[in-house]
């Protein structure tokens, strides 16, 4: 009778005889990893990494720093090997008694390094430990660097930090206690399963790695995400223009159009019904538009700006004016879409149009100077490879910016969930924000070469003109009312830039929200949460710094006072509105087609009557 059969778990031969199952599916698993490693598509070069130029110009600095200042790079030097001397000798002399534990630990907590053995477990302690030390020394060196411009020293210490994250032991199979752990409980198992995982993601973004954040499986668009009620009204090549079913008996005279970045899907505004920012306004009593961009493929390659402005905001302004029987609209701009309705009110301005009343800008850049975090990837060594690239591609692959928008948060975004997927063989999550961040979309070549450079680079808007259909605009040129929410730790679009913009505009009519949280958890912020609050200040704006000093904090969302702001400027309440018009009939329901994929489209235009 086995050990089975007396029920005390599973044998000796039944542990092997699994293990040697699983080394079998491991052996078939790496030939399907090396077959899809194949198939990934050369890049430029430097789309992987800034130019050597960044190092050299750290290595300079520390060179010339050593030979003015010894005494400085002395002292570190001596601190750093002093500390990792004493903790050598502290295990050597724990070993020596015959005490399986660990020396003192000062290291300061690292939530990476969460599993007990990191504390108690000589071997994988002394890592932690030697690994803290030399990132620490790594940091200071880096950050007391002084003969090298800001710009530089800003991309040197990103990018430090970024070689010292992939290192830490945790990233490793070998020193990872939690992914030994688990490879020992299930004979191997969990490396099977991940390895599985890895080959997945390999194959499904054609031979490059891009970790797969969320369940693909647990949302469905229009089904349990973006499930406000609401119709296409209008269509053209760029965008799909969603009306949404009123949910009050009168609204607003003016109605609302949002314009969402067409860098990423606009259902974040819409994932489900209690953090729907789409729903809360319709129950506010509001008309409201939302666009949702085309994702477009190379045949798209040779539209730019003037296209998104032309086709896009202008278009859709004039259809909501067209359904709704009235002479303006207000409008929202999301990140880049409020950099681009910037630009189009600037136009609107000089041209006498006055279809736009108001204007609100969520986590909008209208001023780099200051371009934040994101700033790092903006140099000439990562746009000219862009610049290569697109020429090639007739599009910028979301692949690229989904990693480079991950590297901003890489342990978060990258490492985390790479060691749960990969190393621990878990299954991704059924989290909807991270299912929405990985649900990315391309950019037009030329559009995105025109931004980068005009920009994000040149920062012609806020600085001598930027030029739309024709003829320069700039900040000044803005006139209309102007609310613009920015993000305390937003690492996008940062606070402070988005505030000097703001400043720069034409408009005597300038309100200023500061939310807490980031680029997205500060904007879908619904009241119910009760979860983060926000600053306002009512004097004349001027500095960041003088708007933060004077500024009041304020509990909860900022929705219902955005939602006092926009009602003010949005005229008497009359019956609501039905969906589109004779001139405007419903061409498929909310959230519509173009926010689906290829796929999706094709499973649609196949079940139900619907022009895709």
């Amino acid at each position: 009778m086995t050990t089975e059969e007396n029920g005390a778990g599973p044998s000796a031969e039944a542990h092997l005889e699994r293990l040697n199952a699983n080394l079998i599916k491991i052996d078939a698993l790496s030939k399907r990893l090396t077959a899809a490693l194949t198939r990934r598509k050369a890049a430029d070069p430097a789309l992987h990494g800034p130019s050597n130029d960044v190092f050299l110009k750290a290595a300079t600095a520390y060179v010339a720093e050593m030979m003015q200042n010894p005494a400085k790079i002395l002292e570190h030097q001596i601190s750093f090997w002093g500390k990792s001397l004493k903790h050598y000798v502290e295990a050597q002399q724990a070993l020596v008694k015959g005490e399986l534990k660990a020396p003192p630990d000062p290291t300061p907590k690292d939530r990476r390094f969460s599993n007990p053995l990191w504390e108690t477990h000589p071997f994988f302690n002394y890592l932690k430990q030697q690994y803290l030390m030399n990132a620490e020394a790594v940091t200071q060196a880096v950050s007391g660097l002084e003969n090298i411009d800001p710009v530089d020293k800003k991309r040197v210490e990103y990018f430090s930090k970024q070689i010292v994250d992939m290192f830490s032991p945790t990233n490793f199979l070998g020193t990872n206690p939690d992914a030994l752990e688990r490879a020992v409980a299930t004979d191997g198992e969990s490396l099977v399963q991940g390895l599985e995982n890895l080959v997945r993601d390999i194959e499904a973004n054609s031979g490059d790695l891009l970790v797969t954040l969320a369940d693909r499986d647990a949302f469905q668009i229009g089904h349990n995400i973006g499930t406000s009620e609401g119709a296409v009204v209008y269509r053209n090549r760029m965008l799909e223009l969603i009306q949404y079913s009123p949910t009050t008996e009168t609204v607003h005279e003016t109605p609302l159009l949002i314009f969402p970045p067409w860098i990423n899907k606009f259902y974040i505004l819409d994932m489900k019904p209690q953090n729907s920012l789409i729903k809360w306004i319709v129950d506010q009593g509001f008309t409201l538009f939302v666009v949702s961009w085309v994702n477009p493929d190379a045949s798209y390659a040779g539209f730019g700006m003037d296209d998104y402005i032309r086709d896009g905001y202008m278009r859709a302004i004039a259809e909501v004016r067209s359904i709704t029987k009235q002479k303006q609209v207000n409008a929202v701009g999301y990140c880049i879409a409020g950099t681009t309705l910037s630009l189009t009110l600037g136009h609107l301005e000089k041209a006498g149009d006055p279809s736009v009343k108001s204007a609100t800008l969520f986590t909008t850049l209208t001023d780099f100077s200051d371009q934040g975090e994101v700033g790092v990837f903006l140099n000439d060594d990562f746009v000219d490879g862009i610049e290569r690239q697109v020429a090639v591609d007739g599009i910028l692959d979301k692949t690229f910016m989904a990693r480079t928008f991950s590297y901003l948060r890489s342990n978060d975004l990258i490492y985390q969930p790479a060691i749960r997927s990969y190393m621990l063989g878990e299954s991704p999550p059924a989290f909807d924000l991270l299912f929405w961040n990985g649900d990315g979309t391309n950019l037009p070549a030329k559009m995105a070469v025109e931004y980068l450079r005009g920009l994000c680079q040149e920062d012609r808007l806020a600085q001598g003109g930027f030029p739309v259909l024709g003829g320069p605009v700039t900040l000044s040129d803005i006139k209309l009312p102007v609310c613009a929410i920015a993000c305390e730790t937003d690492h996008i679009a940062d606070w402070r830039s988005s505030y000097n913009g703001l400043r720069q505009f034409g408009s005597t009519d300038k309100t200023f929200i500061l939310s807490q949280s980031g680029h997205i958890a500060g904007i879908v912020n619904p009241p119910s949460k009760g979860k983060y609050g926000h600053y306002v200040n009512e004097a004349p704006l001027t500095t960041p710094e003088a708007f933060r000093e004077g500024a009041s904090f304020v509990q909860g969302s900022w929705w219902p006072r955005w939602g006092e702001w926009l009602a003010e400027r949005s005229g008497k309440r009359i019956k609501a509105r039905g969906l589109g018009d004779s001139k405007h009939p419903v061409l498929a329901p909310a959230p519509g087609t173009y926010v689906l994929s290829a796929a999706q489209r094709e499973a649609l235009r196949q079940s139900v009557d619907v022009p895709v």
